[in-house]
């Protein structure tokens, strides 16, 4: 170990037999997947946790550092996520405004209106997140959690209807981070990372910026940048909404946490999609993105993007999720109020990926 103690870090190597030794491996945030990448060892021989897959082995993938606790983690620091459990590296860090309506603060009560039900003022407050890669050998254990082609563009064409993917690129909030150290010159497997870093020894961490992706973050940085977070807790359930203008329409990213140890699973959601235009629309259906996740002590977290239209330059959303306890009874957790709203220094709607 080093820095202070901190031991190694593991993760699962399919279809090997064998054992390992470690150090203690700290786990910190919710845990989601931690259990799958990450063990917490002594220094006697590997005992397989109950819930290891069968013929599937520890595997030393670096060194934990102790979270930043001030200040930003620098391009090419790798890292755990500390809710799915994935390894990644941080590209660059992107400088949001945080709408927390779960922080105590002086509040201004508004009255019933179209943008939130009777909802109050919040202060936003500084908070960053970073925009990442995932390791694509990560990406099959948590699908089922997180969508891991998220971030999503418009074509670069006539046809502004098709949409198009970046498979294994995240936006990370500071505290998701766990980072660690390698001695691996290619520690990650994405199909961009030699493209975007280059090692170097010199540096720390020793993984630095191509020319490639400082052109890449300018060029798109219309439709990747994140600026506005909005959070909400009902019933210990956190919603997490992040909007995206992407050019004729938005992109939101929502990530669902259980707070508690109770189970729960999501049953419907409740849309209400007000335009500047003056038109208000309702959209109910059952689960989302095809799905009505289960969120466990041990599986706390689902997190999907989705895509709106509106029939104005800018408009807002707000709603909520029923979800379903283990005894049949439901409750309602509501989606906080956010905006949406166009790039309006943009000449022209951005389109397309640049590279």
């Amino acid at each position: 170990g080093r820095k202070g103690g901190l031991g190694g870090c593991w993760g699962w190597r399919a279809g090997e037999q064998g054992s390992g030794r470690g150090a203690r491996c700290p786990v910190g945030g919710s845990g989601l997947g931690l259990s799958s990448v990450c063990a917490v060892l002594g220094t006697s021989r590997l005992s397989a946790p109950r819930n290891r897959p069968e013929g599937k082995v520890l595997e030393t993938v670096g060194v934990f550092e102790a979270p930043k606790q001030h200040g930003k983690y620098e391009t090419g620091q790798l890292f755990l996520h500390s809710v799915f459990g994935y390894r990644g590296i941080v590209l660059f860090p992107w400088q949001a405004r945080l709408y927390d309506r779960d922080v105590a603060s002086p509040v201004t009560e508004k009255s019933e209106n179209a943008a939130g039900h009777g909802s109050k003022e919040v202060k936003g407050k500084t908070h960053t997140y970073y925009q990442v890669l995932i390791d694509a050998r990560d990406c099959p254990h948590i699908s089922q959690r997180s969508q891991t082609e998220a971030v999503t563009f418009l074509a670069n064409h006539d046809d502004s209807r098709a949409l198009y993917a970046i498979p294994g690129l995240d936006y990370v909030s500071h505290e998701d981070i766990l980072p660690y150290s390698s001695t691996d010159q290619v520690p990650i497997q994405h199909e961009l990372f030699e493209r975007f870093l280059m090692y170097d020894q010199t540096k720390v961490p020793p993984f630095v910026a191509r020319d490639t992706l400082c052109a890449w973050q300018e060029k798109n940085h219309p439709w990747l940048e994140l600026s506005d977070v909005h959070r909400e807790t009902t019933e210990n359930i956190r919603v997490t909404v992040i909007p995206f203008y992407m050019g004729m329409r938005w992109r939101y990213c929502i990530r669902l946490e259980n707070l508690d140890s109770e189970v729960v699973q999501l049953r419907e959601r409740h849309w209400r999609i007000f335009s500047l235009s003056g038109t208000l629309e309702t959209v109910r259906g059952r689960g989302v993105v095809g799905r009505e996740p289960v969120l466990s002590k041990e599986q706390p977290a689902f997190q999907y993007s989705s895509h709106v239209s509106l029939q104005a330059s800018s408009g807002h959303m707000w709603g909520t999720f029923r979800f379903e306890r283990p005894d049949g009874s439901h409750f309602d957790v509501r989606i906080p109020p956010f905006s949406l709203e166009s790039n309006k220094d943009e000449k022209t709607p951005p389109s397309g990926l640049h590279w």
